[in-house]
């Protein structure tokens, strides 16, 4: 986890400051540091000089920076800026060149996200589960069951548009707004509002917990054995539970074996994953009784219920269609940039929300530990790049909010500047950047200590 965190942010790190280096140069401002990593209070891991700027890799891995010759920013050094302005210096330069510098490391990430999610589309194409095939319609989970779902029903409209994909009614014209869906249940049509904080339960029990497609029992693809592992998540997290140490007294202990089909539980029949989930999890540290199919024998096999509600097996999927979308290089351009605007916009929703006071920060917000744990502990590379072009968008999206300190809150000066047409005091600039750094701090403090309470202590 903490290999792919660490490579995934140095990636957008390095380009996003990239993008500010290039910039400069390209208007003939001096760059005296690059660094990947900051080298607070002068310590370093690693470094060099060349052509007269300084590449290095520091030793706190909370970002990176450009120190550009004549600008107040995040290191405090105005010890320069007592002198005249030189011509190579950022402060002599007209303001749409400083306004263009300061936006570089933005437009590098928005680029970055589109060409990564261009690639992916490209490489993979677009799965999607058709939402008419969803002949057993769906099972919803907790949060589901509170705002008035029912398993079986069948949702065919979000604020009155039909849905053609099943992953629209996980996307975030649902999740962060306060929308509605036509369910079709039996021969009535009724309308189901969701909450416009619906966002904040899936923040604590998960997506799963929200809507799934029904799916019919499939035979059995893993059976634990006292071994850490994680699982797909989805309806299966209940039963095969993610990051939790299994005892051989379930399903292991019981002699369930993969490949095995189960066909009843204490007697009653099962034929869908919700079905068996429930009797599970309503029989938390009692023996069940499992009817299982093997090689043309039907037994019955007694394994014990953990106190969490799992017996340690997890199954394969029938009855969900998946179709697929395959593109030409040119064609997944538009979808792939459609993928990464998504993503922004997405994010910006979110973070409305938070301002409003709609959705509480602790909820929105995730830091490195959760990042770390959405990279997984496992290589796939589609999944890491998936994630590096989600998070190229996010560090688009920071950036850009208008915190002093930030390259946000940096054109946002450049603009009052340019409708001005004088600059604001270095005075006011430096007591500008002291409230931004102290605004960044306690964010990443706040991150953090969320990240330390969700993951560790709760």
């Amino acid at each position: 986890m903490a290999g792919q965190l660490l490579l995934g942010l140095s990636i957008l790190i390095v380009l996003h400051e990239l993008g500010h280096f290039v910039a400069a140069r390209a208007f003939g401002i001096k760059v005296e540091k690059f660094y990947l990593f900051f080298d607070a209070w002068g310590f370093k891991l690693f470094s060099f000089k060349y052509k007269d700027c300084e590449y290095g890799i520091g030793w706190l891995p909370l970002g990176g920076y450009v120190k550009i010759a004549g600008m107040i920013d995040e290191s405090m050094d105005t010890d320069q800026l007592s002198g005249p302005a030189q011509p190579w210096e950022f402060r002599s330069k007209p303001a749409w060149q400083r306004l263009i510098v300061m936006l570089g490391g933005i437009a590098v990430n928005i680029v970055l996200g589109i060409i990564i999610f261009w690639m992916i589309t490209f490489k993979v194409g677009e799965s999607y589960i058709p939402n008419d095939k969803l002949v057993n319609g769906i099972a919803p989970g907790k949060i589901g069951k509170e705002i008035g779902l029912q398993t079986g029903d069948r949702i065919t409209a979000v604020n009155g548009r039909s849905i053609i994909r099943f992953e629209e009614i996980s996307s975030s014209k649902v999740l962060l707004g306060n929308s509605e869906l036509t369910v079709q249940r039996g021969p009535s049509t009724i309308a189901i509002p969701v909450p416009g904080n619906i966002i904040e339960s899936i923040s604590d029990y998960g997506l799963s917990e929200f809507i799934e497609p029904r799916s019919t029992l499939g035979r059995i693809s893993e059976v634990v054995n006292n071994e850490k592992v994680e699982s797909s998540g989805g309806l299966f997290s209940k039963i095969f539970p993610k990051k939790q140490v299994l005892k051989p007294d379930g399903a292991y202990k019981a002699g369930i074996q993969k490949g095995d089909s189960i066909l009843a539980v204490n007697g009653t029949p099962v034929r869908f994953t919700d079905e068996l989930l429930a009797v599970v999890g309503n029989n938390k540290g009692k023996v069940i009784d499992l009817t299982v199919y093997r090689n043309g024998q039907e037994l019955h096999l007694k394994p014990k219920v953990s106190n969490e509600g799992t017996i340690g097996v997890m199954f394969s999927r029938y009855g969900i269609p998946v179709e697929t979308i395959q593109y030409g290089f040119f064609e997944s351009l538009p979808v792939g940039a459609a993928k990464a605007w998504g993503s922004f916009a997405d994010n910006a929703k979110g973070i409305g929300k938070v301002v409003t006071g709609q959705v509480k920060a602790q909820k929105a917000f995730t830091g490195p530990v959760g990042i770390a744990n959405m990279f997984g502990s496992e290589v796939n590379w589609l999944k890491f790049w998936s994630l590096v072009g989600l998070l190229s968008m996010a560090l688009a999206l920071m950036n850009l909010l208008p915190i002093p300190a930030l390259d946000g809150g940096h054109a946002t000066f450049l603009v009052i500047e340019i409708i001005k047409g004088k600059p604001l005091s270095d005075k006011f600039m430096e007591k500008a950047q002291i409230v931004g750094f102290f605004i960044l701090v306690s964010l990443m403090v706040f991150v953090l200590g969320n990240d330390i309470f969700k993951y560790f202590i709760k």
